[in-house]
């Protein structure tokens, strides 16, 4: 069991050092190199049906781009909180004035600095794409209250954004409905949209009400 444990933390450390890695030297004017991606993400926001007075969060935030929907869903009464494992992503975030919107944090998705059934509404966009989307939902449902929604967004569709990365999307993605109907039963999420359009990516899930986020093998 150490021997895992240990492999575990190593992994983990790997992927982070990986993920920091890829967006550090891209931070800085991240959006000038996205400009029109911004009505998507407020689209998005729409469609996780936020509520005035909610926690939201927002996981693999980047520039936290969707607080501003975000922010006016939950009005001044809710909570907006971002966490990002990149410094240089919630830098960029901050030169660009959504510290005011929200609270920035620099924290891995895998081990959210917050208590279980806290949140309202998580919107994750990229995320799971660069984690285990096992884990990644895991964690997610464990700090969202049941009847929780969950929205995992792209502002591009699957094969678009597997072409980014020089790939082929497949029915083996981790993004695939199939993959991902999977990982949200095994996670406690329950499916309640899934869409891959020229313009987008969306799947939207809602918490169980009697699921479990325990602990299974392929987390040791």
């Amino acid at each position: 069991m150490r021997e895992k444990v240990f492999r575990k933390v190593f992994s983990d450390m790997d992927r982070v050092q990986r993920v920091q890695e890829f967006f550090a030297g891209r931070a800085a004017g991240w959006e000038v190199r996205f400009p029109d991606d911004g009505p998507s993400y407020a689209r998005a926001v729409v469609d996780l049906a936020v509520q005035r007075g909610d926690t939201a969060i927002d996981v693999g935030c980047g520039t936290a781009r969707a607080f501003v929907p975000l922010r006016t869903a939950v009005g001044p009464d809710g909570v907006v909180l971002g966490f990002d494992v990149t410094p240089e992503m919630i830098a960029e975030a901050v030169c660009l004035d959504r510290a005011r919107l929200g609270g920035l944090v620099v924290a891995d998705g895998f081990r959210l600095p917050l208590a279980d059934a806290s949140v309202d509404a998580v919107f994750t966009a990229g995320f799971l794409s660069h984690a285990a989307p096992h884990r990644g939902l895991q964690e997610l449902a464990r700090v969202t209250r049941p009847g929780g929604r969950l929205c995992v967004f792209h502002p591009v569709s699957r094969r678009a954004l597997a072409a980014r990365h020089g790939k082929v999307a497949t029915n083996e993605d981790p993004l695939a409905p199939a993959q991902l109907e999977r990982d949200f039963l095994a996670t406690g999420w329950l499916s309640e949209l899934w869409e891959d359009g020229e313009d987008r990516y969306l799947a939207l899930a809602v918490r169980g009400e009697c699921a479990e986020s325990g602990k299974d093998e392929r987390d040791v």
